[in-house]
């Protein structure tokens, strides 16, 4: 949490009373408008679960995420309605606005959770539309607010791999056009254009934030403290855009249309498939050049969820891929990799449990 934020008065938080209810209200105020990546890392490590023959790791975090996802839009609808200048000002801010991308990406992946998890179409549908609606309102009201601020951060200051949920968003809602689309019975064509569309659209936002970001890696001075785990988006970007393409391709029977884009599809997703891999080494040296090499203290932070999710979302699209494109030798790949995403899962959510439990004892934490 953000305690800049708390309190309020000449006097500071120091002369309010720390009550139970004060420090929830305060933890609402100052949510991290990301959280909402919480819900992507669990239902996406689910999937994975399910796909590969693990169904009670599959249903455990199916039920868990139903709780984090009401949980979260509990707290974000509250923070809405009482502290609804907070999130303006958020939205307006470069490092913080991104993190309502999550809104979208957590919801669509939560349906797609239940469509491949839990067989239900029905409340899949609904979050589907609730997600196209929430991303037509974040995407045209973060960029409104970005392109219309009258001081502009440099470069240096204002990106961060978050920018790249933008991307991650506009593709959870074609993954789960896809998954749903190719089984309408009427509009069907019109939903898989629809996701086809998004795929696309998805692909731009990848192609145009990452070349800003891999200018800024390489040509600006990057601390170890700007070096969040948010970074790790950078392959988690263009894995969701592997999925999606690979859903399409699996699909593409159902539609003459995607049957004759099908050798694009493949060569195309076969290129973000390939960029995701050549991200994950450098993302590693790097976090050992920032935890290592600088000693940088690793503790809690609400981005490692951005950091969770690119893992558990290389292990399905790694696995999607190898189906739809029958290269059946990348299967090695996701049944082992799934280790990894349980471990991240587990040491994220301990710290997690940890600042939250700070949070009810009256403690200070910073980073909830």
């Amino acid at each position: 949490m953000r305690p800049g934020r708390a309190g309020g008065g000449a006097g500071g938080p120091r002369d309010i009373p720390t009550t139970l209810g004060w420090r929830v209200a305060r933890g609402v105020r100052s949510l991290f408008p990301g959280y909402f990546a919480l819900v992507m890392a669990t239902g996406i490590i689910s999937v994975a679960s399910h796909l590969l023959g693990i169904g009670w790791a599959a249903r455990i975090l199916l039920y868990a995420n139903l709780f984090f996802y009401g949980v979260l839009s509990l707290l974000f609808l509250a923070r809405l309605l009482f502290y609804f200048p907070d999130v303006i000002a958020d939205l307006r801010e470069p490092l913080r606005g991104p993190g309502f991308f999550t809104l979208v990406a957590g919801t669509c992946v939560l349906g797609s959770q239940l469509v491949v998890v839990a067989q239900r179409r029905v409340a899949a549908e609904v979050l589907w539309f609730l997600g196209i609606g929430l991303w037509i309102v974040v995407t045209y009201a973060f960029f409104t607010a970005i392109i219309s601020r009258p001081e502009k951060p440099s470069l240096e200051q204002g990106i961060s791999g978050a920018w790249l949920i933008a991307s991650v968003a506009t593709q959870s809602v074609a993954v789960l056009g896809t998954l749903l689309g190719a089984e309408f019975e009427v509009g069907r064509e019109v939903a898989l254009f629809f996701a086809l569309a998004m795929y696309l659209l998805g692909s731009m936002l990848y192609l145009n934030i990452i070349t800003l970001i891999f200018y800024r890696f390489t040509f600006l001075h990057l601390t170890t403290a700007k070096l969040s785990p948010s970074y790790w988006i950078n392959m988690g970007a263009v894995a969701i855009t592997t999925l999606a393409g690979a859903t399409l391709i699996m699909v593409s029977g159902e539609w003459s249309f995607l049957a004759m884009l099908r050798p694009f599809l493949v060569g195309f997703t076969l290129f973000f498939w390939a960029t995701g891999t050549w991200w994950i080494p450098l993302l590693v040296i790097l976090g050992v050049w920032r935890h290592v090499v600088h000693r940088f203290p690793l503790t809690y932070d609400p981005h490692f969820w951005a950091g969770v999710f690119p893992l558990g979302m290389y292990t399905v699209a790694t696995l999607r891929l190898s189906h739809a494109t029958e290269l059946g030798f990348l299967e090695v790949i996701p049944r082992y990799f799934i280790y990894v995403d349980y471990f991240a899962w587990l040491v994220a959510f301990a710290g997690l449990a940890h600042e939250v439990w700070r949070l009810l004892a009256g403690s200070d934490p910073a980073s909830v």
